[in-house]
């Protein structure tokens, strides 16, 4: 994709509103996942270059619009899956118990919200999409009365030689309290504690982060015990366990948080 610039002011981050925009949600998260960093479609999905799965069907879905693109048409530019226990309790299970085991957050005892697949065109991987992103999750967050999100964050690549400092890193630096720390399953674990503390270069491997690893990490979260290995997304998966407060400090001002008690905002069901 060619680099061009974009006006922030017509940014738009909301829940999608109908079939059409979930479509094109995922025709986005193909072109991301699948285009841009080689994960191995199946048929179906390579066919209509979306990427789905049955979760899609009981998940909420944010959106990021630039209302400002060529045409005048709103153009989908990122996005984020957000599955509340509710739903999740309703129809089954969390996507992230597929890879770890997350009685610990579920034995909590507080509201959780899953996080996944997010992703956002290269064009609109900046602070002020990113901080746009994280404000309207704050507010769903507040609707919802969520107090930990969690979800898999990945890494990209495979090959566990070449990322064993940032899994040092993380493991050495970010590890979760055993209280929530959920676990991979044994038999997709892979240990993190590759290198000795002392032998980590700490900023070195903070800075090697994906954005969004670092972007968690700065509000405050933690991570789970064990990496994962998804060869059909070409990457190694970490659980991401983060309160909500700190979010919800930084996000929302008082006067929100006081709007948002007294008039809470209507979600988009999603379908």
């Amino acid at each position: 994709m060619s680099s061009h610039s974009f006006d922030p002011d017509k940014i738009e981050v909301r829940l999608t509103k109908n079939d059409a925009e979930i479509e094109a949600a995922q025709r986005l998260r193909y072109t991301v996942f699948y285009e841009e960093y080689g994960a191995k479609p199946d048929k179906e999905m390579k066919r209509q270059k979306r990427d789905m799965d049955a979760y899609d069907a009981i998940t909420d879905h944010l959106v990021v619009i630039d209302k400002g693109c060529s045409k005048g048409l709103d153009t989908i530019v990122g996005t984020y899956r957000l599955l509340r226990q509710s739903v999740a309790e309703e129809h089954g299970e969390f996507y992230t118990s597929h890879e770890y085991d997350i009685q610990p957050l579920i034995d909590s005892g507080t509201t959780l919200l899953e996080l996944g697949r997010s992703c956002v065109l290269p064009d609109y991987r900046t602070r002020p999409v990113l901080q746009k992103m994280w404000q309207e999750i704050a507010h769903y967050v507040a609707d919802h009365d969520i107090g930990m999100m969690f979800g898999c964050a990945s890494l990209h690549g495979t090959n566990i030689d070449e990322l064993s400092e940032q899994l040092a890193y993380l493991y050495h630096y970010h590890l979760a309290d055993p209280s929530v720390c959920p676990r991979a399953l044994d038999e997709r674990f892979v240990d993190m504690n590759l290198h000795a503390k002392k032998d980590l270069d700490a900023k070195k491997a903070f800075m090697s982060l994906p954005p969004l690893i670092k972007g968690y990490i700065r509000l405050g979260a933690s991570i789970g015990n064990g990496a994962v290995v998804d060869e059909q997304f070409n990457t190694t998966d970490i659980c991401i366990v983060m309160p909500t407060a700190q979010i919800t400090k930084k996000y929302l001002n008082h006067y929100e948080r006081v709007t948002q008690k007294i008039m809470p905002t209507k979600q988009g069901k999603a379908v």
